[in-house]
């Protein structure tokens, strides 16, 4: 029997399909409503109206199953990306997990990381040090050599060809070691501020469990997710208004301009520059659980966009994201 528009109510428009048709036995009938809102019902569901959702139902009506509106490339696209960021979620969530696991069982207490801090700050001092001898050698050898070529000169002599390769020769290795100390003293900056922060860290796992009795379960929780720059919603009416203040959020600190908005993702432009920071909020909603918003960063693939994205500032950002929703929330 041919698709056939309603524009009776539903309930009626069934009835007289049934009266007009021979008794359906156990064969399926389906209604859908087109992209115009008109609604069909129909044992065969033509070809040009295959991508709307559909019911099939029963010889009484009942709904049998549901055949969900097939998705345009565009939402199959933002599907990818929504899954390619709660990936990204669980990688960080079980990276720090890891990480806090490892520097429970490598240290007994702050007095272990500070000591290790003081002897790891001593050691890369002696590094550079060493370097820094190395360049006030070379500094001498290049005064010394230079002396020499402006004797020649004084005499009304040529510089010799070795004494000129000399010279150049050594100033290029004071350019490679002032490069050098210039990399330790980076390197020394790198590692205390890792190591102070796992300090941070180790004080916040060991306070949390040295009164676990009396701890609040909710508030490890939600340090974990300023970490993680994840807000959990109440309910979807909390979500649709921390979804609004999400959009703020993002045009503060992002550099690149949102090139998707829709009720699931805002997503900044990819990252152009060395300092660009492309920021993204997803909604995701796992079966059993609240919805929940998440913050991903993006840096330019380089070695200092690499930096960045693991510099305090990014860091920074991510943990300012669930408190600045909260506040929002809480002016509204």
């Amino acid at each position: 029997m041919p698709a056939r528009n309603v524009s009776v109510s539903l309930s009626l428009a069934f009835a007289l399909c049934l009266l007009s048709s021979p008794p359906l036995s156990a064969k399926k009938m389906y209604r859908w409503i087109d992209e115009h809102g008109n609604t069909f019902i129909s044992d065969q569901v033509p070809p040009d109206q295959i991508e709307h959702r559909r019911e099939a139902l029963n010889e009484k009506g009942k709904v049998l199953d549901v055949t969900e509106k097939a998705k345009t490339k565009e939402q199959l696209a933002l599907d990818a990306q929504l899954l390619a960021l709660k990936k990204a979620q669980e990688k960080i969530i079980e990276e720090q997990k890891a990480h806090d696991k490892v520097l429970l069982s490598t240290f007994r207490s702050l007095e272990d990381m500070n000591a290790m801090l003081d002897g790891k700050m001593q050691s890369l001092d002696a590094q550079k040090n060493v370097t820094q001898r190395n360049l006030k050698s070379l500094q001498d050898q290049l005064s010394l050599r230079q002396k020499q070529a402006a004797n020649h000169e004084r005499n009304g002599e040529k510089i010799p060809q070795k004494l000129h390769e000399a010279i150049k020769s050594t100033e290029v290795q004071i350019q490679r070691t002032e490069a050098e100390i210039a990399r330790h003293i980076e390197n020394k900056n790198q590692v205390k501020t890792a190591f102070e922060a796992d300090i941070a860290r180790f004080t916040f796992l060991t306070q949390a469990s040295s009164d676990k009795q009396k701890a609040d379960d909710r508030t490890t929780l939600n340090h974990a997710a300023n970490e993680l720059g994840l807000f959990t919603c109440e309910n979807e009416a909390q979500c649709a208004k921390a979804w609004g203040r999400a959009h703020d959020f993002i045009q503060r600190h992002g550099t690149t301009p949102i090139n998707i908005d829709t009720d699931k993702l805002i997503m900044g432009g990819a990252p152009a520059n060395d300092n660009d920071l492309s920021l993204s909020i997803s909604k995701i909603v796992q079966e059993g659980n609240k919805p929940q918003l998440f913050l991903d960063i993006s840096c330019r693939q380089s070695s200092l966009g690499t930096e960045l994205c693991t510099s305090q500032k990014v860091l920074e950002i991510r943990s300012a994201f669930k408190p600045y929703i909260e506040a929002a929330l809480a002016n509204d």
